[in-house]
């Protein structure tokens, strides 16, 4: 499987398929290599923003994702949980997503992933995405929303990891994708700097139980380029 951009991360710019041929060769080339697609929707979407001007930009941008992503095939959109700013009440938050969710057009699964920093972030503490679900819970469509666990953000989010995936699971009631990675930052930091397994601060055997206990497809956002990243990729399946 593979995960990847439509364009530049941090931009609000609209998603590009560079693929030789367009969409439909990507999804054909793909699916005759037998190779999964996930499309990470670009960072600076947050749709449970108070700004107008960063939220309805937001959604519009999530909405092309998903659309672009339907017609490469690909399995889902993942995009971050997002955050409101110190003070602000974060139920507004969550009702921004229910809102969200109501006027997306979902033609693939989206889904929401756990963040590292923020303590006033839609998904990085537990408590807030068991409100989080409640919230999409109440969205039209909000029953097909899934989630993505990130093994740096939960802990530098401060989750336990030899729980988390029980825990998550009680409230969302599934896990679609797991991104694996070490965290080069401490336990409970909040910084979400991704590093190479067994580089980091993360129990080697703990990440690779969440691995293991999640039972969902796997992608790896570590540095290094193919160098660094197929050796994590063996480090993990030697693990597992």
């Amino acid at each position: 499987m593979a995960q990847f951009f439509l364009g530049d991360p941090q931009s609000y710019k609209g998603p590009v398929v560079e693929y030789a041929g367009g969409a439909a060769a990507l999804q054909a080339a793909s699916a005759a290599a037998g190779i999964d697609l996930y499309v990470h929707a670009p960072y600076p979407i947050n749709v449970a923003s108070t700004n107008n001007r960063i939220r309805i930009p937001g959604r519009k941008l999530l909405q092309q994702h998903l659309n672009v992503a339907a017609e490469i095939g690909a399995k889902g959109v993942i995009v971050h949980g997002g955050h409101l700013r110190a003070g602000e009440d974060a139920a507004i938050g969550f009702d921004n997503w229910r809102k969200c969710i109501d006027g997306l057009d979902m033609p693939v699964p989206l889904l929401i992933e756990n963040t590292a920093g923020g303590e006033n972030a839609m998904a990085r503490r537990l408590e807030a995405i068991d409100r989080l679900w409640e919230a999409i819970g109440a969205a039209e469509g909000g029953d097909t929303v899934g989630f993505c666990l990130d093994t740096c953000h939960a802990w530098a989010g401060g989750a336990d990891l030899t729980d988390v995936v029980d825990k998550v699971r009680a409230i969302t009631g599934r896990i679609d994708l797991v991104h694996a990675n070490d965290s080069r930052d401490a336990f409970d930091s909040g910084a979400d700097r991704h590093t190479n397994f067994g580089s980091g601060f993360i129990d080697g055997d703990a990440l690779a139980a969440v691995v293991r206990a999640a039972a969902a497809p796997v992608v790896v956002e570590t540095p290094g380029g193919v160098e660094g990243q197929s050796a994590d990729i063996a480090w993990l399946r030697d693990r597992l």
